[in-house]
């Protein structure tokens, strides 16, 4: 049964729709929950999905559409809702507090966040950049032309866009996006990758560091009609910082020529640099650094910055096993670097999310053999919300997985911090229940990537994970090289 609601000249962002319908899709009798904007591309892909009925033709792109699916599709409309009007209601709760719409062209800010569909955050961007902010661009299904567009401008007014797609920054000890409460030191971040920044921030802190700024450029940054823009001035504006005395760039596999362009303007920056990018393959050039894991840049950028950091630990002593590695993400370049490992040591790896050597999965295509999944991909994000947010479709995949006679290793990540769920450990260990009981010979190995100061609380979330049977690494690399010595 379909319960649908449209909120005419209702506005909400992407994180607060994704909340919404991970309320509704908590609840028993709730089978699929969608919030999203009746833009045309997203009422034609809800009527896809089977959620069209009557009310959906009146939905615009200006309005707030919540579509439930199940035996109890009205008590899901009710907790989506409460979870949208979460902080709008007048203190009286007897009436909506509806305030003027504010024009980002009249706002006073350093940086603008965009989130907003698409086909309108490029405007949205412009009208940021002309009210000298910097932007972080939130929103995918931005045409490259106009991330180019957006990009030379901010290069002439000395502003930076970190986008699209880019959901992770730290400016000024803020996270913004999916980040992580991480100490401040001497090491500046660029990062064309939004786990890899955390994963670096991170283990910058754990190895005794810290950051003075983490700029994300989005994905695509590093790819060849890019051309780095947005990386070269995050470089340029960290090489002008007194505080920032290290330089470290991450990114997924880049184009080879933009990564040497890249390397190069690491190498005349004046300060020390190091560079990672996952599973690619780039010169080095003068002073520079280039290492091929997350963990290795941030211990090679902690050592510049004078911290050096403890040895890895040696993998724990197992039995040898016989069957594959499959990894479940939530991190996409998280998937990519484990992708990329086990690559290297077990052979042939398929991955939607593939570095390195590891070959590309198409769609829909059958797992066989060792496989690393990004389940934060379109596929499986299709009308759900991201598994940092909402690790429950994570959940089904293990359970999936463990029908899988040849399944010898589960290698999994828990990202911690600011937007994902509250306790992601929780909702895995559920599903491992039973792999645990009907599969003990399987090992199961997870990193999790958080600080003690993250609101899940990293010491926590890792010994829930322990006292299930989890083995937890303290980097994705190193899980990855574990997952990979565990078999015969």
């Amino acid at each position: 049964m379909i319960a649908l609601e449209v909120r005419a000249g209702r506005w909400a962002d992407s994180a607060k729709m994704m909340r919404a319908a991970r309320e509704a899709q908590a609840l028993a009798g709730v089978e699929r929950a969608f919030v999203f904007m009746g833009t045309p591309a997203n009422v034609a892909e809800a009527r896809e999905l089977g959620l069209g009925d009557d009310g959906l033709d009146a939905a615009g792109p200006n309005d707030l559409v919540i579509a439930i699916d199940g035996a109890e599709p009205h008590a899901g409309l009710e907790a989506a809702a409460m979870a949208l009007d979460a902080g709008t209601l007048a203190s009286s709760g007897a009436h909506e507090e509806r305030s003027a719409a504010t024009s980002l062209t009249r706002a006073s800010a350093d940086v603008a966040i965009v989130s907003v569909p698409g086909e309108y955050a490029s405007l949205e961007a412009h009208k940021a950049l002309g009210a000298g902010m910097d932007v972080l661009l939130f929103s995918n299904g931005v045409g490259v032309d106009d991330e180019v567009a957006l990009k030379v401008r901010a290069h002439r007014l000395g502003r930076l866009v970190m986008g699209p797609g880019a959901g992770t920054a730290v400016i000024d000890g803020v996270g913004l996006g999916f980040a992580n409460a991480v100490a401040s030191g001497p090491v500046g971040v660029v990062a064309a990758a939004g786990t890899g920044a955390q994963e670096v921030t991170v283990l910058l802190e754990r190895f005794g560091s810290g950051i003075t700024q983490c700029y994300g450029t989005g994905g695509r940054d590093l790819q060849e009609r890019i051309g780095a823009r947005t990386a070269l001035d995050a470089i340029g504006r960290l090489a002008a910082d007194d505080a920032t005395e290290v330089i470290l760039c991450v990114s997924k596999p880049p184009a080879p020529a933009v990564a040497e362009t890249v390397v190069s303007a690491l190498a005349e920056c004046g300060k020390p640099a190091v560079a990672c990018f996952v599973g690619g393959d780039a010169r080095a050039v003068g002073p520079v650094r280039l290492v091929p894991t997350l963990d290795e840049a941030a211990r090679a950028a902690a050592e510049a910055a004078g911290a050096p950091a403890p040895p890895l630990p040696e993998p724990p002593g197992a039995r040898p096993r016989s069957g594959v590695v499959r990894g479940l993400f939530s991190g996409g370049t998280l998937c990519s670097e484990a992708a990329a490992i086990l690559a290297e040591r077990l052979g042939r790896v398929v991955s939607n999310a593939p570095a390195g050597s590891a070959t590309a999965l198409d769609p829909g295509e059958p797992l066989s053999g060792h496989a690393c999944l990004d389940l934060g991909e379109e596929e499986y994000t299709r009308g759900r919300p991201h598994p940092m947010i909402d690790p429950h479709a994570r959940a089904e995949q293990i359970a999936a997985q463990a029908d899988d006679s040849a399944l010898a290793v589960l290698l999994f990540d828990v990202v911690l911090g600011f937007g994902s769920h509250p306790d992601p450990a929780g909702v895995l260990i559920d599903a491992l229940q039973p792999v645990r009981r009907e599969r003990p010979e399987v090992a199961v190995i997870a990193h999790v990537l958080g600080t003690e100061a993250d609101s899940q609380v990293l010491s926590a979330q890792e010994a829930a994970l322990q006292a299930a049977g989890v083995t937890t690494a303290a980097s994705n690399a190193l899980a990855a090289r574990w997952a990979a010595a565990a078999l015969a």
